[in-house]
């Protein structure tokens, strides 16, 4: 059974992947250690009450959910409200919850956690990577400790969905980014390649919105100012739920599709700052990077139906 530490910037698509780990937890098949909040979609403060609001509605309780970075290392910070709304879930307006934060920084649970379960410990990332950055930082020895970081962000033979090249996770910390990348332990990266394709719309939304049940009721209403936001994109009634395939690929690899390859990130490019790179020409042993294992497809009708019976089972 995995161990997850979950690292997150929690909007609309965060809160759809903890629908997804909150159903695993209830089958026994994962454990939720913790919860570690950074800047992104909203400050991790909001983050941070987001996660625990939805975590209440799914019933899950008892996983502490601390508060991380609230910039980048080295730029101004930035929030995605245009796509997520200014409480982060789309206006949905939930209501307080009833439990309280972690008195430990995101960073610093990391670090924790990993002591606590060396070798074990699943580290899912899906807003920027500060408070991975941060943690290599404090603890050198991180990443001999961890047995897999999962990150969804970057974007290679896809556009940009910031600038014409920069996936937002990445582009909103590229120094962190690079650090995480370039450090010597597995990753598995998830990028615009691998979720724009996962898009639902049509039949999967409306039978979302069919199920009377709080939980449902409350995906469905988030998941309409995503749409609205995703409309110029998409062109159609749909939207992009690309944290919840992270996730999946966390859980069951088997649905992935995947190539591996040394990543960097562009930090200085005027139009490029931000972007993922990799040589696809060169052979990974041919570079002294540890190559990162980057999905570049997965089982679509996988993915959606066991994310759709994931919320409806709730």
């Amino acid at each position: 059974m995995p161990k997850i530490l979950f690292d997150c910037d929690t909007g609309i698509d965060d809160a759809m992947t903890l629908l997804y780990l909150a159903s695993l937890i209830k089958a026994g098949e994962a454990e939720l250690l913790g919860v570690g909040t950074v800047h992104g979609n909203v400050d991790p403060r909001s983050g941070a009450l987001n996660t625990l609001r939805v975590l209440e509605m799914a019933g899950i309780s008892g996983v502490p959910v601390a508060v991380g970075t609230a910039q980048p290392m080295a730029q101004p910070v930035h929030y995605a409200h245009s796509f997520h709304g200014a409480d982060g879930l789309g206006e949905t307006g939930l209501p307080v919850p009833t439990g309280d934060l972690s008195d430990e920084l995101a960073p610093a649970q990391i670090v924790r956690l990993a002591r606590a379960n060396p070798g074990e410990l699943t580290l899912l990332a899906t807003g920027p990577l500060t408070n991975l950055g941060t943690a290599l930082l404090l603890d050198p020895e991180l990443p001999t400790l961890v047995r897999e970081v999962v990150v969804m962000g970057g974007a290679f033979d896809h556009p940009g969905n910031v600038t014409t090249h920069a996936e937002a996770n990445v582009w909103h910390d590229p120094e962190a980014a690079e650090l995480v990348f370039g450090s010597d332990w597995p990753v598995v990266l998830v990028p615009l390649d691998a979720t724009h394709p996962t898009a639902v719309d049509g039949d999967w939304l409306d039978r979302l919105a069919a199920h009377d049940s709080e939980t449902a009721r409350f995906a469905s209403r988030m998941l309409e100012f995503y749409i609205a936001a995703y409309a110029p994109t998409l062109k159609r009634r749909g939207c992009v739920i690309h944290d919840a395939l992270a996730a999946m690929l966390a859980v069951d690899p088997a649905i992935g599709r995947y190539v591996e390859r040394p990543v960097r990130v562009e930090l200085r490019g005027e139009f490029t700052r931000g972007t993922t790179v990799w040589d696809a020409r060169a052979h990974p042993d041919d570079d002294e990077r540890r190559p990162v294992k980057v999905a570049v497809g997965s089982d679509i009708k996988a993915f959606q139906e066991t994310l759709l019976a994931a919320v409806l089972g709730l």
